[in-house]
């Protein structure tokens, strides 16, 4: 799940927020909780969304939450 999903699921949570936070708790986000993107991996995936503005227009690729992370970030965001 990408943090624009994850972030749309709680409420009024701006996905910027919710990568601020993970970033200030790296040590609560193992790399087999949560990674960051390539630029390819980024640009293959918004090749295959069928909606051509999907993801705006972001500076950084996505960070993309496993299911262990999005549901830690859930119990301790």
């Amino acid at each position: 799940m990408v943090d624009d999903d994850l972030a749309e699921l709680y409420d009024n949570v701006e996905p910027r927020a919710l990568v601020q936070a993970v970033k200030r708790n790296r040590e609560r986000f193992p790399g087999d909780f949560m990674f960051q993107l390539t630029a390819a991996e980024w640009v293959n995936l918004k090749s295959q969304i069928v909606i051509s503005s999907w993801g705006g227009s972001r500076r950084a690729a996505p960070y993309a939450f496993t299911e262990q992370g999005d549901r830690h970030a859930f119990v301790g965001a």
